[in-house]
């Protein structure tokens, strides 16, 4: 297959900063970091759209991926096409982060273009850690944060992606036949993948939901440490916020449904979870 055309690389999926689960470039983070966290954001976004525009076939977006990966290594340089990824190579090379991160979420969208089912929850964390995990300890090295911190971001992260899994199971699978609930879990509660289509959740669709979110709720107890192991009292406020808003949506993922509606918080409850946890993590 032939490279895209110009102006062609990346692909808008329809996705904004309303669909996050945290405050992205949040008013707590110190000004001069923000425009870095806003470069970061914006590379992570494009490529997400790649792997999430159901118009590409998996093969377009490998290629879209690769071509994005190599301006990450510093090649291509000349490509306008490909600004993003400079814009972002060069933000990370200002505050000395590491471009695995990124690299690490390329290779994870690259698997979101080709894997639609997963095995079990190891299965899953395996995705989550490339995908999810990346962003926390970003911004954990972008603060100058000891790395010690990794375990309790990387669960932090990795509960709101099983958490945004959940969100959009319904979505995800009418427009691009992928799903992240684990396929012999279904099965052995005598559901299937199908049943995300459905009006509501099945009652075996239920216990599965049910089960990621007991296990989700394992990696919020450990994410709450987070705020505590850090340094930088505005991240750790930030820290703070975000675990709350986890810990609130898996409460309302375990009241609502996922399948009959898309559970989110309202803004006010969004707003009440990022005081609360910010506050605490600053006490």
């Amino acid at each position: 297959m032939t490279a895209p055309g110009p102006a062609a690389v990346e692909t808008p999926s329809g996705k904004g900063t309303g669909d996050e689960n945290f405050p992205v470039g949040s008013f707590l983070l110190p000004a001069r970091l923000r425009p870095h966290v806003a470069a970061f954001y914006a590379f992570a976004r494009a490529i997400d759209d790649i792997a999430d525009n159901p118009a590409l076939a998996p093969e377009d977006k490998i290629v879209r991926l690769d071509l994005m990966a190599a301006a990450m290594r510093g090649e291509r340089l000349d490509d306008a096409r490909l600004a993003t990824a400079h814009r972002c190579r060069e933000s990370l090379l200002a505050s000395r982060v590491p471009i695995q991160h990124c690299l690490d979420l390329i290779a994870a969208f690259k698997q979101d273009a080709t894997k639609l089912r997963y095995r079990d929850w190891d299965d899953l964390m395996g995705y989550c850690i490339l995908s999810a995990a990346p962003v926390g300890r970003y911004l954990l090295d972008l603060h100058g944060e000891d790395r010690a911190s990794y375990p309790a971001s990387d669960a932090l992260c990795n509960a709101l992606q099983v958490l945004n899994h959940l969100q959009d199971c319904k979505d995800d699978k009418r427009a691009l036949d992928r799903v992240y609930l684990p396929e012999p879990w279904l099965r052995a509660e005598g559901a299937s993948v199908e049943d995300v289509l459905a009006p509501r959740a099945s009652p075996g669709l239920r216990r599965v939901i049910d089960r990621l979110l007991v296990e989700t709720d394992a990696l919020i107890a450990v994410a709450e440490t987070l705020p505590g192991q850090l340094r930088d009292k505005r991240l750790a406020m930030e820290s703070g916020a975000i675990v709350r808003i986890a810990m609130r949506l898996s409460h309302a993922l375990k009241r609502r449904d996922p399948v009959a509606e898309r559970v989110k918080l309202s803004k006010l409850q969004f707003l009440g979870c990022a005081t609360v946890g910010a506050i605490r993590a600053w006490l």
